[in-house]
């Protein structure tokens, strides 16, 4: 017979969500490019999850796997140990449920702004009046009504980062997996565009992995902060819940104490992987 006390317990348990998203002991080894033979392990043991509706963002040094674990968790890379759960279920092949943003320019140079934006529901099979009802929709929410016409090489950088959200936004992915999205803006259109990702964001909480080597704007944006060594065998050595307010606006929220408080602990958990991550770029 099951006591009152069990039965409330297993309903507890019952009603607990599984994360978002979550790695298990991933670790990742490459074939050495610069010595035919030797293996290169690029992440070793890591684990990390992502809960509904939660904003994380993974920081390290300059080529310590943080695309890596990105692409783990898109599906575009098999881990050699280790997995990946979507939502409490395995993830076998390309994650369906995330979308994903590249640091690198990913618009088709031949696709106007609306034909782009478009792009995920018409490969879809999508009605093509709903697909260009909905592109204009999302063009107009992220600043660029009045712009569909225009191609890629016609809109400045921040532009082309907004057609690039809305592209991937329109599809109403579950999850979302950012790769130093901003990297290549100026300081001024970067901040314009976190802001604009936070205004985006907080109507309807994905859950979002951002990956970024800035200090600044993963505690501007995050909820969580997940730190990671150097490389090779890149692994988590910090995590720091980030208790400021929302909502924020990048900027101001960079001169509050509280935030100059938080970017100090981090800076003294990860400046000994920084400067070892530099010696070992001069090596190379």
């Amino acid at each position: 017979m099951t006591s009152a006390t069990e039965g409330t317990s297993a309903a507890k348990a019952a009603t607990v969500r599984a994360p978002a998203l979550a790695l298990d002991r991933v670790t990742c080894i490459f074939a050495s490019r610069e010595r035919p033979g030797d293996r290169y392990t690029a992440v070793r043991d890591t684990t990390l999850s992502v809960e509904e509706g939660e904003f994380v963002s993974v920081v390290g040094p300059t080529g310590c796997g943080k695309s890596t674990l990105l692409n783990v968790a898109a599906g575009l890379l098999t881990p050699s140990a280790g997995g990946v759960r979507i939502q409490g279920e395995p993830l076998t092949g390309i994650n369906r449920k995330a979308g994903y943003m590249f640091q690198a320019e990913s618009l088709m140079p031949w696709r106007n702004a609306l034909q782009n934006v478009l792009a995920g529901l018409e490969f879809a099979g999508v009605d093509v009046d709903q697909a260009g009802q909905r592109a204009h929709a999302w063009l107009s929410r992220v600043g660029l009504a009045g712009f569909e016409e225009r191609y890629p090489h016609q809109l400045s950088g921040g532009m082309r980062k907004r057609v690039a959200l809305a592209q991937m936004l329109i599809l109403d992915p579950k999850i979302l997996l950012m790769d130093e999205p901003f990297a290549a803006l100026d300081v001024q259109t970067r901040q314009l565009m976190e802001n604009e990702l936070l205004e985006l964001w907080s109507g309807d909480r994905k859950s979002v992995l951002f990956i970024t080597h800035d200090l600044e704007e993963a505690i501007a944006l995050s909820d969580r902060v997940i730190v990671l060594s150097a490389g090779p065998e890149t692994h988590p050595i910090g995590e720091f819940v980030i208790d400021l307010p929302r909502p924020r606006d990048v900027n101001e929220i960079r001169m509050t104490p509280r935030f100059v408080e938080i970017h100090s602990d981090m800076w003294h958990a990860m400046k000994d992987e920084v400067l070892k991550g530099y010696a070992q770029s001069r090596k190379q």
